[in-house]
């Protein structure tokens, strides 16, 4: 995979975007935006491409997009809208104008990897995701609960963090939060998304290891204190990722469930 500023990885042969699965143990990951239309799908869909399993979601109070002008935003209503409807209604309205802004692309990529945007803080977290089968990277989300949260701007971090110390810890688990601060527009996304997929990459080969050192029942109870090793190991891969993607800051913490 070629990158902005020369680094490269070795995946398997792609279809596509399609990465051959390897199989093997695999963190969890979640992506977030505000809208949970660009950043967030954009890196939904390159982690789901390479098997991991993700969801993804939105910090806004609403979805937002683009209008005829900056005053009339296109405004959906999160979990009630599905990616396929705001695409129809949007070619109905200008197909020329939300051809050229690129609107109709990304709804047309999005509505290919899951049905429509959801809110992180509706997120019932710990709760079977059950009605999300055919989203693109469900396979092992099935539980409800993720290793790793990557949002993409400063105040989706924020209301992350803030979400998380409101629910209080029901289930004592940790989980990765990393901000990675991307631009949002179509191209920087598309820049965004490749470096969040190496930076999981790099994530999952540490996590691999300490739970072959550290034994699969122990490592999988996702406790603080089978992830000790693992956890500890995260700023140093922040810091060596943060180097072949200088353009892109990152901020991380460790938070809970």
């Amino acid at each position: 995979m070629e990158v902005s500023n020369g680094a490269s990885t070795a995946p398997a042969a792609t279809t596509n975007g399609e990465q051959e699965d390897v199989g093997g143990y695999k963190l969890k990951f979640c992506t977030v935006c505000a809208s949970n239309q660009n950043r967030s799908m954009e890196a939904h869909l390159r982690l789901a491409q390479a098997n991991y399993p993700v969801i993804s979601f939105g910090t806004g109070s609403l979805v937002r997009l683009p209008g005829p002008t900056i005053h009339q935003p296109n405004v959906y209503p999160f979990n009630k809208v599905s990616y396929d409807t705001m695409y129809k209604e949007l070619d109905g309205k200008d197909h020329r104008l939300y051809t050229a802004n690129g609107l109709l692309n990304m709804l047309g990529r999005n509505r290919q990897v899951k049905w429509g945007p959801e809110r992180w803080q509706d997120w019932q977290i710990g709760v079977p995701r059950t009605e999300q089968g055919k989203d693109r990277g469900h396979t092992g989300t099935e539980g409800g609960v993720v290793d790793v949260v990557f949002t993409c701007e400063e105040r989706c971090w924020d209301a992350v963090i803030d979400d998380l110390l409101n629910r209080g810890s029901p289930l004592n688990r940790p989980v990765h939060v990393i901000n990675i601060d991307i631009k949002d527009n179509h191209e920087e996304a598309s820049i965004g998304g490749q470096g969040i997929l190496d930076l999981a990459d790099s994530l999952n080969k540490a996590a691999r290891e300490e739970r072959d050192i550290i034994g699969t029942a122990a490592f999988d109870m996702a406790s603080a204190a089978s992830r000790t090793s693992f956890d500890e190991r995260v700023p140093e891969i922040i810091g060596e990722w943060q180097e072949r993607w200088p353009n892109l800051p990152a901020t991380w913490t460790l938070a809970w469930f």
